[in-house]
């Protein structure tokens, strides 16, 4: 492995001078904030998803917690996710007043267990905030099965998985609400940014009191605001960077999906018996491959395997640390041990590059460097 071999990051925005043209027009219009490019990227994404209403929102966290205000859950209420996630996913939750209960997760797909989340129904709980980890999906049939039975408002944490699908459907075009994330390492970016599905106009018309400080306007000069709202809209520069991407989308997410076929194949049938090392779930129906995770065997320091890959010039993430072992969550009485699956793969996860500008030859590179340091 030569050290003459440019870094190879975990992930990169693709970028075209059609999107840098988009926003230096925008900028030459003078109308900066959200306008005519938000409405424009809002109703490309309605049509996307199959007609519902969308709204985007400055980024995905946002798009959580208002669903959480949306769907009323307050203080009192539990809210079931998971604690494989970034940390915002939960941290919504306590935002809103609510107390987060977690439930571990599928040792091969990495997504909440559902049947470890019926479990943890209680009567307090109001609702789930399941994760598509990577745009692989949970089981969708299922989780609305629970949601039904219990009368649960469901708010999809699709963060990742834009171009994901469900039995030939779209994540995001059925459902209750969902969760999209446009920050710059998602399948596609504003730099950042998200979007929320919502069900009907009433829902949708609450979302835009609460992206920016409850206001409602009437006429010229009427002005109301009767919600406590925030200062989450999207800027008509990042909606032109979206409606950029949202063109390539097909492309991008096909890119990945041979990149990630690609690693597979040179991985090889024998790399997990032979390295201790999981792959993740084949799929190549649903997800959108956002993300490559390999979980390394728990002989291996994690540190010390990055610090390798770092050392050939090979970027290296990991997705992610089990949220209920953070500090500001043991305050809340959760232990290590509550959760084993979900941390033992916080521990050992490694994120390889995945990115549509990646190359074949880019693929080889990363798994010759990785099974240097494995087998």
């Amino acid at each position: 492995m030569s050290n003459e071999l440019a870094f190879l990051p975990f992930t990169k925005p693709t970028i075209d001078e059609e999107m840098i043209a988009a926003v230096a027009d925008v900028m030459r219009s003078g109308w900066l904030t959200s306008g005519p490019k938000v409405q424009e990227l809002e109703a490309k994404l309605s049509e996307f998803f199959g007609g519902r209403p969308v709204r985007t929102f400055n980024s995905g966290t946002c798009t959580m917690e208002i669903a959480l205000r949306i769907a009323g859950i307050g203080p009192g209420d539990e809210v079931i996710t998971t604690p494989n996630s970034w940390v915002a996913t939960a941290n919504v939750i306590i935002e809103v007043g609510a107390t987060p209960v977690f439930a571990d997760i599928d040792p091969k797909t990495h997504n909440i267990d559902l049947n470890m989340l019926e479990a943890a129904i209680t009567p307090r709980t109001k609702a789930v905030i399941p994760v598509h980890m990577c745009g692989l999906p949970c089981d969708m049939d299922h989780l609305y099965a629970i949601a039904e039975k219990y009368k649960l408002r469901v708010i999809e944490d699709a963060a990742q998985a834009i171009g994901s699908t469900w039995k030939g459907k779209r994540i995001g075009s059925f459902g209750d609400f969902a969760s999209f994330s446009f920050q710059v390492n998602k399948n596609i970016m504003t730099g950042e940014g998200g979007c929320l599905v919502l069900n009907n106009a009433e829902e949708a018309r609450l979302a835009e009191k609460y992206r920016l400080q409850g206001v409602s306007r009437q006429g010229l000069d009427g002005i109301d605001v009767d919600v406590l709202g925030g200062k989450y809209n999207m800027t008509d520069m990042a909606a032109a960077i979206g409606l950029g991407q949202l063109k390539r989308l097909e492309e991008f997410n096909g890119k990945r999906k041979a990149l990630a076929q690609h690693y597979f194949d040179t991985f090889g049938a024998d790399f997990e018996a032979l390295s201790g090392a999981e792959l993740p779930v084949a799929d190549f129906e649903n997800s959108n491959w956002h993300m490559f995770h390999v979980v390394l065997p728990e002989t291996v320091n994690r540190g010390e395997f990055m610090q390798k890959m770092l050392d050939v010039k090979i970027g290296l993430g990991y997705h992610y640390r089990a949220i209920h072992l953070f500090t500001l969550y043991r305050e809340r009485g959760f232990k290590e041990g509550m959760f084993p699956i979900a941390e033992r793969v916080g521990k050992q996860i490694v994120t390889l590059p995945l990115f549509p500008a990646m190359t074949n030859a880019d693929v080889e590179r990363v798994v010759s460097a990785v099974k240097s340091c494995l087998l």
